[in-house]
């Protein structure tokens, strides 16, 4: 089963990564832009999570036009974009995934 890790990051450490992410963006576009280039750069894809009770793939994290960062899970020869804040995470969690802990904690 997948759950979305309760909370192992600290509000402080949280916001360090943050920080890192935006610290030359600015206005909202770029610091979306920085978090979503750490969250590219720093989770470890491929790794399989469970989405509406059907296990998946998550091979590839993008940025969409409507300013999202999105999940693109594969299954077969499906495959659909998942917000990111959506996704239910694995247990344990893949390496990165506290830049995607980081973007919530940073998100409107």
């Amino acid at each position: 089963m997948s759950v979305e890790p309760s909370k192992p990051w600290t509000e402080q450490e949280l916001d360090a990564l943050v920080e890192e992410a935006t610290v030359d963006a600015y206005d909202t576009e770029e610091q979306l832009s920085g978090l979503f280039t750490m969250v590219q750069e720093h989770l470890a894809v491929p790794f399989t999570t469970t989405v509406l009770g059907v296990q998946v793939t998550v091979e590839d994290i993008d940025l969409t036009e409507g300013s999202h960062i999105v999940a693109r899970c594969v299954r077969g020869p499906w495959q659909q974009a998942i917000g990111i804040l959506d996704l239910p995470l694995p247990v344990p969690a893949p390496d990165g995934a506290q830049w995607i802990a980081a973007y919530r904690r940073w998100a409107p």
